[in-house]
Protein backbone atom coordinates (compact mmCIF):
# COMPACT_ATOMS: atom_id res chain seq x y z
CA UNK A 1 0.00 0.00 0.00
CA UNK A 2 1.58 3.27 -1.35
CA UNK A 3 0.87 5.98 1.19
CA UNK A 4 1.86 9.75 0.77
CA UNK A 5 1.93 12.39 3.77
CA UNK A 6 1.15 15.85 2.53
CA UNK A 7 0.73 19.19 5.21
CA UNK A 8 0.06 22.90 4.34
CA UNK A 9 0.87 24.90 7.22
CA UNK A 10 1.35 22.24 9.71
CA UNK A 11 -2.44 20.86 8.86
CA UNK A 12 -1.19 17.62 7.44
CA UNK A 13 -2.98 15.02 5.84
CA UNK A 14 -2.58 10.93 4.91
CA UNK A 15 -3.30 10.41 0.77
CA UNK A 16 -4.62 7.15 -0.14
CA UNK A 17 -5.59 6.23 -3.80
CA UNK A 18 -8.95 5.20 -4.20
CA UNK A 19 -7.69 1.53 -5.85
CA UNK A 20 -5.90 0.86 -2.65
CA UNK A 21 -9.56 0.50 -0.60
CA UNK A 22 -10.68 -1.65 -3.31
CA UNK A 23 -7.76 -4.07 -3.42
CA UNK A 24 -7.30 -4.48 0.42
CA UNK A 25 -11.36 -4.13 0.92
CA UNK A 26 -10.56 -0.96 3.50
CA UNK A 27 -13.43 1.29 5.33
CA UNK A 28 -12.82 4.69 4.50
CA UNK A 29 -13.52 5.94 8.00
CA UNK A 30 -12.30 3.32 10.09
CA UNK A 31 -8.88 3.69 7.83
CA UNK A 32 -8.95 7.43 8.50
CA UNK A 33 -9.45 6.79 12.44
CA UNK A 34 -6.37 4.31 12.35
CA UNK A 35 -3.72 6.33 10.01
CA UNK A 36 -4.33 9.33 11.65
CA UNK A 37 -3.85 8.62 15.13
CA UNK A 38 -0.66 10.35 15.95
CA UNK A 39 0.50 7.50 18.36
CA UNK A 40 -0.60 3.87 16.67
CA UNK A 41 -0.62 4.92 13.49
CA UNK A 42 1.42 7.75 11.06
CA UNK A 43 -0.47 10.98 12.43
CA UNK A 44 -1.97 13.39 10.57
CA UNK A 45 -5.40 15.51 10.62
CA UNK A 46 -7.33 14.01 8.21
CA UNK A 47 -7.22 11.35 4.87
CA UNK A 48 -7.63 12.48 1.17
CA UNK A 49 -8.88 10.11 -0.86
CA UNK A 50 -9.24 11.28 -4.86
CA UNK A 51 -12.09 10.13 -6.85
CA UNK A 52 -11.67 10.06 -10.24
CA UNK A 53 -15.47 8.44 -10.86
CA UNK A 54 -17.35 12.63 -11.16
CA UNK A 55 -19.56 14.15 -13.21
CA UNK A 56 -19.46 18.03 -13.54
CA UNK A 57 -15.92 18.40 -12.58
CA UNK A 58 -12.70 16.99 -13.51
CA UNK A 59 -12.20 15.07 -10.33
CA UNK A 60 -13.33 14.76 -6.98
CA UNK A 61 -12.44 13.62 -3.18
CA UNK A 62 -13.53 11.66 -0.44
CA UNK A 63 -11.88 13.66 2.89
CA UNK A 64 -12.19 12.04 6.33
CA UNK A 65 -11.37 13.71 9.94
CA UNK A 66 -9.23 11.91 12.13
CA UNK A 67 -12.12 10.51 14.02
CA UNK A 68 -13.47 8.72 10.79
CA UNK A 69 -16.24 11.66 10.45
CA UNK A 70 -16.65 12.78 7.27
CA UNK A 71 -15.70 16.55 6.29
CA UNK A 72 -17.46 18.53 3.40
CA UNK A 73 -14.31 20.89 2.87
CA UNK A 74 -10.87 21.54 4.06
CA UNK A 75 -9.17 24.76 2.41
CA UNK A 76 -5.33 23.19 3.32
CA UNK A 77 -6.56 19.80 2.18
CA UNK A 78 -7.61 21.19 -1.01
CA UNK A 79 -4.19 22.40 -1.84
CA UNK A 80 -2.26 19.21 -0.61
CA UNK A 81 -5.02 17.71 -2.62
CA UNK A 82 -4.44 19.39 -5.89
CA UNK A 83 -1.11 19.32 -6.10
CA UNK A 84 -0.81 15.53 -5.81
CA UNK A 85 -3.23 14.58 -8.38
CA UNK A 86 -1.55 17.01 -10.73
CA UNK A 87 1.63 15.73 -9.95
CA UNK A 88 0.47 12.38 -10.23
CA UNK A 89 -1.22 13.29 -13.33
CA UNK A 90 -4.68 12.40 -12.54
CA UNK A 91 -5.82 15.56 -14.16
CA UNK A 92 -3.73 17.41 -16.68
CA UNK A 93 -4.07 21.13 -16.08
CA UNK A 94 -2.93 23.52 -13.71
CA UNK A 95 -6.34 25.02 -12.58
CA UNK A 96 -9.71 22.61 -12.47
CA UNK A 97 -12.64 21.67 -10.51
CA UNK A 98 -12.71 19.12 -7.13
CA UNK A 99 -16.05 18.07 -6.43
CA UNK A 100 -16.78 17.80 -2.70
CA UNK A 101 -19.59 17.60 -0.27
CA UNK A 102 -19.42 21.48 0.09
CA UNK A 103 -19.90 21.88 -3.92
CA UNK A 104 -17.26 22.35 -6.57
CA UNK A 105 -13.95 23.94 -5.81
CA UNK A 106 -11.59 25.34 -8.47
CA UNK A 107 -7.71 25.26 -7.09
CA UNK A 108 -5.02 26.79 -9.47
CA UNK A 109 -1.72 25.51 -8.84
CA UNK A 110 0.68 28.60 -9.06
CA UNK A 111 4.45 28.64 -10.20
CA UNK A 112 5.79 28.91 -7.33
CA UNK A 113 3.95 25.65 -5.75
CA UNK A 114 1.47 26.85 -4.07
CA UNK A 115 -1.79 26.71 -4.40
CA UNK A 116 -4.46 29.50 -4.52
CA UNK A 117 -8.04 27.95 -4.23
CA UNK A 118 -11.93 29.30 -5.22
CA UNK A 119 -13.75 28.45 -1.76
CA UNK A 120 -17.02 29.83 -3.32
CA UNK A 121 -19.10 31.97 -1.39
CA UNK A 122 -19.79 32.59 2.10
CA UNK A 123 -22.62 30.81 3.66
CA UNK A 124 -24.45 33.63 5.87
CA UNK A 125 -28.18 32.45 5.86
CA UNK A 126 -28.35 30.44 9.53
CA UNK A 127 -30.59 27.29 8.24
CA UNK A 128 -28.04 26.91 5.61
CA UNK A 129 -24.94 27.06 7.96
CA UNK A 130 -26.58 24.88 9.95
CA UNK A 131 -26.94 27.42 13.08
CA UNK A 132 -30.32 27.81 14.65
CA UNK A 133 -31.37 31.04 15.95
CA UNK A 134 -31.98 33.13 13.64
CA UNK A 135 -29.02 35.59 14.12
CA UNK A 136 -26.19 34.00 13.35
CA UNK A 137 -23.92 37.33 13.28
CA UNK A 138 -22.33 38.81 16.79
CA UNK A 139 -24.41 36.45 18.83
CA UNK A 140 -23.90 36.17 22.51
CA UNK A 141 -22.93 32.29 23.55
CA UNK A 142 -22.07 31.30 27.04
CA UNK A 143 -20.35 28.59 27.84
CA UNK A 144 -19.15 28.01 31.38
CA UNK A 145 -18.11 30.85 32.92
CA UNK A 146 -17.72 32.81 30.05
CA UNK A 147 -20.12 35.02 27.07
CA UNK A 148 -18.44 34.64 24.34
CA UNK A 149 -19.74 36.94 21.11
CA UNK A 150 -19.37 35.28 17.87
CA UNK A 151 -20.47 35.30 14.13
CA UNK A 152 -21.97 32.02 12.16
CA UNK A 153 -21.20 30.78 9.01
CA UNK A 154 -20.14 28.88 6.79
CA UNK A 155 -17.45 27.76 4.04
CA UNK A 156 -18.83 24.89 2.85
CA UNK A 157 -18.38 23.86 6.69
CA UNK A 158 -20.25 25.78 9.54
CA UNK A 159 -17.48 27.85 11.98
CA UNK A 160 -18.08 30.06 14.78
CA UNK A 161 -15.64 32.76 14.38
CA UNK A 162 -15.15 34.71 17.78
CA UNK A 163 -12.51 38.37 17.73
CA UNK A 164 -10.49 38.52 21.42
CA UNK A 165 -8.58 41.21 23.00
CA UNK A 166 -4.44 41.46 22.01
CA UNK A 167 -4.06 40.03 26.01
CA UNK A 168 -5.80 37.14 25.58
CA UNK A 169 -4.55 33.43 25.64
CA UNK A 170 -6.28 32.19 22.26
CA UNK A 171 -4.36 28.98 22.80
CA UNK A 172 -5.67 28.19 26.23
CA UNK A 173 -8.95 29.16 25.32
CA UNK A 174 -9.42 27.21 22.02
CA UNK A 175 -8.39 24.52 24.33
CA UNK A 176 -10.95 24.35 26.84
CA UNK A 177 -13.50 26.36 25.26
CA UNK A 178 -13.36 24.87 21.72
CA UNK A 179 -14.44 21.28 22.75
CA UNK A 180 -17.99 23.13 24.51
CA UNK A 181 -18.77 25.38 21.46
CA UNK A 182 -18.17 22.66 19.41
CA UNK A 183 -21.17 20.84 20.37
CA UNK A 184 -23.34 23.51 21.32
CA UNK A 185 -26.68 23.17 20.72
CA UNK A 186 -26.82 26.10 18.44
CA UNK A 187 -24.93 23.59 15.90
CA UNK A 188 -27.07 20.80 15.13
CA UNK A 189 -24.16 19.39 12.96
CA UNK A 190 -21.25 20.80 15.18
CA UNK A 191 -19.01 23.78 14.46
CA UNK A 192 -15.65 24.65 14.20
CA UNK A 193 -13.89 27.41 16.33
CA UNK A 194 -12.09 30.71 15.39
CA UNK A 195 -10.25 32.73 18.31
CA UNK A 196 -8.91 35.46 16.01
CA UNK A 197 -6.46 38.46 17.01
CA UNK A 198 -6.29 41.69 14.57
CA UNK A 199 -2.96 42.40 14.13
CA UNK A 200 -3.91 45.43 11.45
CA UNK A 201 -6.39 45.66 8.79
CA UNK A 202 -4.31 43.22 6.98
CA UNK A 203 -3.29 41.22 9.14
CA UNK A 204 -4.61 38.90 11.84
CA UNK A 205 -4.18 35.87 14.33
CA UNK A 206 -5.46 32.79 14.28
CA UNK A 207 -6.25 29.32 16.60
CA UNK A 208 -8.38 26.82 15.73
CA UNK A 209 -10.31 24.21 17.61
CA UNK A 210 -11.57 22.05 14.15
CA UNK A 211 -14.93 19.90 14.52
CA UNK A 212 -13.72 16.62 14.40
CA UNK A 213 -9.88 17.23 14.58
CA UNK A 214 -9.40 18.98 17.93
CA UNK A 215 -6.13 21.73 18.20
CA UNK A 216 -4.76 21.92 14.10
CA UNK A 217 -1.88 23.77 13.26
CA UNK A 218 -4.41 25.55 10.45
CA UNK A 219 -7.34 25.35 9.14
CA UNK A 220 -7.93 26.91 5.56
CA UNK A 221 -11.82 27.45 5.76
CA UNK A 222 -11.53 28.39 9.07
CA UNK A 223 -9.41 31.65 7.94
CA UNK A 224 -11.47 32.48 5.04
CA UNK A 225 -14.51 32.43 7.29
CA UNK A 226 -12.75 34.93 9.98
CA UNK A 227 -12.01 37.50 6.73
CA UNK A 228 -15.13 37.06 6.18
CA UNK A 229 -16.11 37.89 9.47
CA UNK A 230 -13.69 40.88 9.75
CA UNK A 231 -14.87 42.50 6.50
CA UNK A 232 -18.17 42.46 7.51
CA UNK A 233 -17.66 43.80 10.94
CA UNK A 234 -15.51 46.27 8.87
CA UNK A 235 -12.17 46.19 10.68
CA UNK A 236 -10.58 44.22 8.02
CA UNK A 237 -9.51 44.69 4.12
CA UNK A 238 -10.27 43.00 1.45
CA UNK A 239 -6.72 40.98 1.40
CA UNK A 240 -5.98 40.00 4.57
CA UNK A 241 -2.64 37.71 5.59
CA UNK A 242 -3.90 35.17 8.39
CA UNK A 243 -0.84 33.90 10.49
CA UNK A 244 -1.86 30.26 11.95
CA UNK A 245 0.26 28.54 14.45
CA UNK A 246 1.50 26.40 11.68
CA UNK A 247 2.56 29.20 9.20
CA UNK A 248 0.50 32.18 7.12
CA UNK A 249 -2.10 31.85 4.12
CA UNK A 250 -3.68 34.58 2.47
CA UNK A 251 -7.16 35.26 1.94
CA UNK A 252 -9.32 37.44 -0.53
CA UNK A 253 -12.44 38.47 -0.73
CA UNK A 254 -14.34 41.57 -2.57
CA UNK A 255 -17.48 41.37 -0.54
CA UNK A 256 -18.41 43.65 1.80
CA UNK A 257 -22.56 43.66 3.74
CA UNK A 258 -24.23 44.38 0.61
CA UNK A 259 -22.27 41.79 -1.86
CA UNK A 260 -21.84 38.64 0.28
CA UNK A 261 -22.15 36.46 -2.28
CA UNK A 262 -18.91 37.10 -4.16
CA UNK A 263 -16.18 34.43 -3.78
CA UNK A 264 -13.74 33.73 -1.34
CA UNK A 265 -10.14 33.05 -2.09
CA UNK A 266 -7.09 30.98 -0.16
CA UNK A 267 -3.91 31.20 -1.32
CA UNK A 268 -0.71 29.01 0.42
CA UNK A 269 1.74 26.47 0.62
CA UNK A 270 1.36 22.59 0.09
CA UNK A 271 4.17 20.67 0.74
CA UNK A 272 5.23 16.72 0.80
CA UNK A 273 6.51 15.12 3.72
CA UNK A 274 7.28 11.76 2.58
CA UNK A 275 5.99 8.80 0.34
CA UNK A 276 6.34 4.97 1.66
CA UNK A 277 4.82 1.77 1.13
CA UNK A 278 3.54 0.34 4.30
Amino acid sequence: MKITKMQGCGNDFVILDYEEFVKFNLSMSDTAKKLCDRHFGIGADGLIIPNTNVEDADIGWFFFNSDGSTAQMCGNGMRCFARYVRDKGLVTKDEFLVKTLAGIMMPKILEDGSVRVNMSKPILDSASIPFVPNDNMNYRMAVKNIVFEGNAISMGNPHFVIFVSPSEDMLKLAKEYGPLIETAAEFPEKTNVEFIKILSPDKIKLCVWERGCGITLACGTGACASVVAGILKGCLNNSVEVELLGGSVRIDWDGDKVHTGRDVFLTGPAEYVFTAEL
